[in-house]
């Protein structure tokens, strides 16, 4: 059944100029049928301002169209130029418009509409990341926020009133012995502490709610832009190291959102809290002001200090989180190796110089803090001892002393605050520098509507005087490769490792961005080809694969969530896996557990390669495939290799040579140069690096003569693969002799 919202959305698309294809968006959502919530998110993710609103026929006339309406069934209508009683609409998968009447429409319409339209202006991405990064997702709640911001005014406005009723209760009520006053008051102060609690309430659950859906919506943009960098940055760097960043979100957030709206409040009322004390005392007012430079002056000491502190904090934190997370992974090789007690040593070592680290922030910022209490309580007893005078002298009254008293709290309450603030204000700067870390880091190009997205791929891969490093100061990996591979063709490749097997293999999936030459799929250089569009056309197979902590099928039909159960099965038995899933308790239902734990070592690679098969790619690499393999799994593979590379391209990157019995070519890479490229026979003929590791390998005796392996106890240590070998290259002989 077609998807009337994928075809609406195309529409949309197409009338706001976005090229973009129905594939690439329904690889964004994999498995679902696109809805109200898809759109919208489709819609930025290329670059447009879109959301839902609920309306009614009276305002559509108002409405930019033509727009998304979302119909009671399910469905959806475009509409387009809307008239008194009728309007033009068009069913997404219908082949022209139609008129349709409001009655009509408001039978079938829900009444909500999703609106789309360009930016006004394009988003500079060589920008650095910086506070206006959060700008937008604080704007688009300003309006909550402000509620926010009303209530504290008011919470702060009834600190302004209690200090009036303390004085009216000791000039007046006291004095005079008035009953009835008090109990006015009384009633008064009860009817106000009721009203702050609710607001207080009311407060807390908007600045909730809000800063939930903030955290949501820039948590969302984050994880985005982290899965969107090159694979070049995660391997330079720690798996926790990248999470302790990630974490400084909310350190930054809760700046933005909960100690910047404290500032403007604080900001505001100590000018209003000034002012009533000069109309209460000049002379007292001044020593309070007094007090501000002395609170500046601590808080501008302790700063760089304390920012020093932070920093080293922070270190010893992603470190340790490093260290956990590499700890907990590789616990299979620590007890293996009975070294628990050095990880200990380590970790306890690790961990007391963070909480020596954490310890130091701590007591600095507590003497920081209590030196400024100190100068607070030094300001109230100089308030109370000129107070006294004031009231001795019948300048000041009991009342409005102590309520002078009680503002001159409130107002150095601010001034502490705002102390507070600017220690925070330096720790967000710290988190914003490690988070820009990761937002600085240019990701992988997007989709961007110039890059190609080819109609089919036939599997020409080139390249092209390939010159690749991993750094810029580095060794070349690979140096002036030129290869071309024809469609359909099985090639292996082959050398020692290091001299740049698998980095050809990444740069063919674009993984990695070549120093100088080109790359070529069916005569398109991959730099003008979406990066996802051609990574699904791709199927890999790594020695070491991940499975993710979900059934057997999920895994299988990890880039197609909606992929039939028989293309499941399919799959799985052409990598010769769905005998041993059968035999398992829940069968294809049976949860792998994290990184495919629950399964052994070749089960895991076995899965893998139906992962890589399921999808139908037209190129398929296996690099070192096999190798975690039993002999009888790698034999199921191997026969069934015909029907596997059947209309595919190939790449087979392996150091056991048996594995390349099928090839149509065989290149190997020495140095990160391609020094040979032939078949099986001819380079056996030339006598080069290949012959030679074929001979040492199947305990051949080389051209001259002599034995390939060395001594009588290395040849005994080869005969395992002796006869394997051997046998295979009688049989690639016999094979290349048919």
């Amino acid at each position: 059944m077609p998807d009337g919202g994928l075809a609406a959305l195309m529409f949309i698309l197409s009338s706001q100029g976005v090229s973009v294809t129905p594939e690439q968006i329904q690889h964004q959502f994999p498995g679902r049928r696109i809805g109200v919530v898809e759109m919208i998110r489709c819609a930025k993710s290329l670059g447009l301002k879109a959301r839902s609103v609920t309306t009614n026929w009276e305002r559509l006339a108002h409405t930019p169209l033509p727009v998304i309406a979302a119909m009671r069934d399910g469905s959806f209508l475009l509409l387009g130029r809307c008239g008194e009683d009728s309007i033009l609409v068009q069913a997404p998968n219908a082949p022209r418009p139609s008129m349709m009447s409001r009655a009509e429409l408001e039978a079938a319409w829900d009444g909500r509409l999703v609106l789309m339209t360009k930016r006004a202006t394009l988003t500079d991405l060589a920008r650095r990341f910086d506070i206006t990064w959060f700008m937008g997702a604080i704007h688009k709640y300003r309006w909550l926020l402000g509620e926010v911001l009303v209530a504290s005014f008011f919470l702060q406005l009834f600190g302004l009133i209690s200090p009036l009723f303390f004085q009216v209760v000791i000039d007046k009520v006291l004095v005079h012995r008035s009953m009835s006053t008090l109990d006015v008051l009384a009633f008064g102060l009860v009817a106000i502490a009721v009203f702050e609690v609710v607001l207080g309430a009311l407060r807390t659950y908007l600045f909730s709610h809000t800063t939930n859906r903030i955290d949501v919506e820039l948590g969302a943009r984050l994880f985005r832009h982290l899965l969107a960098l090159p694979i070049g940055y995660f391997q330079a760097r720690r798996v926790g190291d990248s999470v302790a960043r990630v974490r400084e979100l909310e350190n930054i957030r809760n700046f933005l959102t909960s100690s910047g709206l404290t500032l403007v409040i604080d900001l505001f009322f100590t000018v209003v809290f000034v002012a009533a004390l000069f109309f209460y005392s000049p002379q007292l007012t001044w020593i309070v002001l007094a007090s501000l430079p002395v609170y500046v002056a601590i808080s501008a000491g302790v700063t760089p200090l304390f920012r020093r502190y932070l920093d080293e904090k922070f270190a010893r934190g992603a470190e340790n989180q490093a260290f956990l997370v590499e700890s907990v992974t590789a616990v299979e090789t620590l007890k293996a190796m009975a070294i628990e007690p050095q990880m200990q040593q380590r970790w306890e070592e690790q961990l007391a110089a963070y909480v020596a680290a954490s310890f130091r922030v701590l007591t600095l910022g507590n003497v920081a803090s209590e030196t400024v209490q100190l100068v607070s309580k030094l300001v109230t007893a100089s308030i109370l001892y000129v107070g006294a005078k004031l009231v001795i002298g019948g300048s000041l009254s009991v009342g409005e002393l102590i309520a002078f008293n009680l503002l001159a709290g409130r107002v150095s309450g601010p001034v502490l605050r705002l102390a507070q603030i600017w220690q925070e204000f330096h720790q967000t700067r710290l988190s914003i520098a490690r988070l820009g870390d990761i937002l600085n880091t240019t990701p992988e190009p997007a989709y961007n509507p110039s890059r190609t997205a080819l109609p089919s791929v036939r599997g020409d891969i080139s390249f092209e005087h390939v010159t690749f490093r991993y750094r810029i100061d580095g060794p070349e990996i690979l140096r002036d490769v030129s290869l071309n591979i024809p469609a359909g063709q099985m090639i292996g490749i082959v050398g020692p490792s290091g001299s740049g097997k698998s980095t050809l293999a990444k740069l063919a999936q674009r993984l990695y961005v070549p120093e100088s030459g080109r790359v070529l799929v069916d005569g398109v250089d991959v730099a003008q080809i979406d990066p996802s569009w051609l990574r699904r056309q791709i199927g890999i197979v790594l020695q070491d694969n991940i499975l993710f902590n979900r059934s057997i099928r999920d895994n299988i039909a990890l880039a197609d969530p909606a992929l039939p159960a028989e293309k499941v099965i399919e799959a799985a038995t052409l990598a010769g896996a769905h005998e041993f899933i059968l035999k398992l308790p829940e069968g294809y239902d049976t949860i792998v557990g994290e990184r495919g734990g629950s399964l052994s070592g070749g089960q895991r690679q076995r899965i893998a390669i139906a992962r890589a098969l399921a999808t139908n790619p037209r190129i398929l690499i296996f690099d070192e495939a096999t190798s975690a393999l039993d002999y009888e799994s790698e034999h199921i593979i191997q026969q069934n290799m015909a029907q596997i590379a059947r209309s595919r391209t190939v790449l087979v990157i392996a150091h056991r040579l048996s594995t390349l019995r099928m090839a149509d070519r065989i290149v190997t890479i020495e140095g990160g140069r391609l020094i040979e490229d032939g078949t099986h026979e001819t380079l056996m003929r030339t006598g080069g690096r290949y012959a030679t590791l074929h001979r040492l390998q199947s305990g051949l005796p080389d051209v001259g003569g002599k034995p390939a392996v060395a001594s009588h106890g290395a040849a005994r240590s080869a005969t395992p693969n002796t006869i394997e070998t051997t046998a295979l290259s009688i049989a690639q002989g016999t094979h290349a002799a048919r």
